[in-house]
């Protein structure tokens, strides 16, 4: 699939996440096959008056490239500004993506993120005036409503398209589901029979199946996954095997998805400090160790501790005692 003029093999982008697709994880999601990775949104508000947290938010490690920068904002002049001063200048920013799917109270209760799905003429003003200022392919990540009562994403799709826009993300839900229920794959099909710019679904991709059962039910011409990458940053490159020949060569054993958790943390403390890190990395580690024996406990020990010595020697003796076969349920 092509994204105007980025060209993808299989299309298979990791989904942007607020507290998770940092530069570390993006880096290790594109290691693992991932063919484009989305920043977690940054505020324009916050960039246009300068703050120091979302600026530090821009920055891209070179081995995560191409990466695609979402924002996020309800004010199109303020936006229009943020794209020209911010993003236009910076030739490791592939894609500028706006964010109009976050179903989080906080975000939403401003007027942002899924909360646009009600306003479709200032949708209209928003992606217009991005694509008028952007040197860079613009995209826009949607739900398929605000609600069961206004289901409207082939409504909002046809706008994004006829304002400029070189691909839209559909998530299969409506904001009042957040992510409860399963995803409406159906909703992406007609998004793709509407428009005729590239159609990315998203919504419950947990294993690579899921991807080909998504492509073959929508026909759309690439898949985001969010939610099932967490602790599985393997899904990439699984996908990619199952699109290309029906299986699954890529299954992690249980000590190397401790040793991904590992490899993430030193990589993080080193990008955020110890920390910053360390308190990141609790739901990281919690998410790599589901499924292993006494996870419910490992999280548990795993959240007491604050220093990286603790923990990466607690993750190292996890290791050596997965691959011995005699990991116990306390590891102190």
């Amino acid at each position: 699939m092509n994204i105007k003029n980025l060209e993808f093999e299989n299309g298979i982008f990791l989904a942007p996440m607020a507290g998770v697709t940092d530069a570390v994880y993006r880096s290790i999601c594109r290691e693992h096959g991932a063919e484009m990775v989305f920043s977690e949104m940054v505020s324009c508000k916050g960039l246009y008056y300068k703050d120091e947290k979302s600026k530090q938010m821009l920055h891209v490690e070179s081995k995560e490239r191409p990466v695609a920068l979402q924002i996020f904002g309800n004010e199109p002049d303020i936006m229009k500004n943020v794209v020209e001063t911010y993003l236009n200048p910076r030739n490791d920013i592939a894609v500028i993506d706006i964010n109009m799917g976050c179903p989080a109270p906080k975000i939403v209760n401003n007027g942002n993120g899924s909360a646009l799905m009600k306003s479709p003429k200032l949708v209209e003003k928003i992606v217009k005036a991005v694509v008028e200022i952007s040197n860079k392919p613009v995209t826009v990540k949607i739900r398929k409503g605000w609600d069961s009562n206004s289901i409207n994403a082939v409504e909002i799709s046809k706008i994004i398209e006829s304002c400029g826009a070189s691909a839209i993300t559909i998530h299969g839900r409506t904001r009042a589901e957040f992510y409860s229920g399963n995803a409406d794959w159906d909703i992406i099909k007609r998004v793709n029979e509407a428009v005729n710019i590239p159609v990315i679904g998203n919504g419950d991709i947990f294993e690579a199946k899921d991807a080909f059962d998504m492509i073959e039910q929508t026909n759309c011409s690439g898949i985001m996954i969010g939610r099932g990458c967490q602790g599985n940053p393997w899904i990439f490159s699984q996908v990619k095997e199952y699109l290309s020949n029906g299986k699954v060569i890529t299954k992690p054993e249980d000590w190397q998805k401790v040793e991904m958790a590992l490899i993430h943390l030193e990589k993080l403390v080193e990008f955020k400090g110890e920390y910053r890190a360390i308190r990141e990395m609790r739901k990281h580690i919690g998410w790599y160790v589901k499924g292993i024996r006494y996870s419910t406990e490992i999280r548990r020990q795993i959240n007491e501790l604050e220093a990286f010595e603790e923990v990466s020697y607690f993750l190292n003796e996890m290791i050596e005692a997965i691959k011995e076969g005699h990991l116990k349920e306390n590891l102190f």
